[in-house]
């Protein structure tokens, strides 16, 4: 045992003992405030998509990606993939928190990079502002009332991006009730808000394509909770049919003079945007009313034919998944298989089809569950071996 004397710090004041570690709490602090250096992230040279297939596409959820580098780099790996189409959700409630104050920055990146790869962009419009929905509602809730509003909104959009994004689908999926405002769903009043978003947008930019639809693929007739696309969309057609035949009792031949370039002034849309999921079936299965399959989308395209709609239809949301512990998944074999497949079947079969997008080419963050297992790419752009095989069919 040492006497105290002995302890050359025993007779230190005690700030002097705590020094060091006040020292030390000093550098962590400073070392706290050294920030990395920040990746410069430029748009690079000009690109074309080369491609074997050039209806192929994937859906992208880069409205969702915080890192400017992934954007890019993502946007290069779907060049590369030999994908000509992306499909991209532009949010009205992000880029117009107020009425009338509009800020397209954070659509700019992701619009001058897939411009720069050289991919044609279909921009999906919705998710409805705070300020333009009644409280305690759901971004899906737009009333009537406010259809003029979402249409100054994606006139706006359209009118900005005009020349670098020519493709716009009007909503998602209004066919299930939470797509709907977590009511019940209602295909007379999407028509409605076509009828008014359409016009707005050709008139700011004639030469964009508008398209409809977006339908879920579903057998569900409770229209509490959903109705059957098929249905939905007969029924689009009849409120239209409706509609136009009240106003030709009333309208002037000044009146009907409408502002709204051709090919159609009887359906609000341009093209029809089609979800056909394949579950568990190869692309060739043959389409049933009470099946949900790839070629479901031919009986959506015998109903415009009987209604004289000779319109495209452009596949915004298909694919396979690969988590066999899921209902509806297959084998990663299968899913490669089936995806290729389906391009071939598209490509040979539907000359009425302009792109088939796969959802979805990637997330921002895992869902650890099966929807990982529909991703082309983990959150960190590592390529999956769906990936690694589309390329190599469709990259000459």
């Amino acid at each position: 045992m040492s006497l105290p004397c002995a302890n050359p710090d025993y007779h230190l004041t005690p700030m002097r003992r705590c020094f060091p570690f006040v020292a030390l709490l000093a550098l962590i602090a400073l070392l706290g405030q050294v920030q990395p250096p920040r990746v410069l992230v430029t748009l690079g040279a000009q690109h074309s998509v080369r491609t074997r297939n050039d209806l192929a596409g994937v859906h992208t959820r880069f409205v969702e990606e915080a890192e400017a580098w992934k954007i890019k780099r993502g946007l290069e790996m779907i060049r590369e993939m030999g994908a000509p189409w992306i499909v991209e959700f532009f949010p009205w409630a992000y880029y117009e928190k107020a009425k009338g104050q509009r800020d397209f920055s954070a659509a700019e990146r992701i619009v001058a990079h897939a411009n720069r790869q050289g991919l044609t962009v279909i921009a999906r419009l919705g998710f409805v502002p705070e300020w333009a929905r009644p409280a305690s509602t759901t971004f899906t809730y737009l009333d009537p009332e406010r259809y003029s509003d979402f249409a100054d909104f994606a006139a706006a959009f359209a009118g900005h991006f005009k020349g670098r994004v020519g493709h716009f689908i009007i909503w998602n999926e209004p066919n299930l009730q939470n797509e709907w405002g977590m009511r019940r769903v209602d295909p007379a009043g999407y028509a409605a808000m076509l009828r008014v978003v359409y016009p707005a947008i050709k008139r700011a930019n004639p030469d964009a394509v508008v398209m409809a639809g977006a339908l879920a693929p579903t057998i569900e007739r409770n229209r509490d909770v959903a109705l059957s696309d098929l249905e939905y969309l007969e029924e689009m057609y009849g409120a239209l049919r409706g509609a136009h035949a009240s106003e030709a009792q009333h309208a002037t031949h000044a009146a009907a003079a409408e502002d709204v370039p051709s090919p159609i002034a009887r359906f609000p849309w341009d093209a029809l945007a089609a979800h056909t999921y394949g579950t568990t079936l190869p692309p060739e299965a043959p389409p049933d009313p009470g099946v949900i399959n790839f070629r479901r989308v031919e009986l959506l395209r015998a109903i415009m034919l009987k209604h004289g709609d000779p319109s495209p239809i452009y596949i915004t949301e298909t694919g396979w998944n690969d988590d066999v512990n899921w209902i509806n998944g297959v084998t990663p074999a299968e899913r490669i298989h089936y995806t290729l497949g389906a391009l071939d079947y598209a490509r040979a079969h539907w000359p009425w089809v302009r792109c088939v997008a796969f959802w979805v080419f990637k997330l921002p963050a895992p869902a650890r569950g099966y929807r990982d297992h529909f991703t082309f790419v983990t959150p960190s752009l590592e390529p999956l071996p769906i990936y690694d095989e589309v390329k190599r069919a469709l990259a000459p």
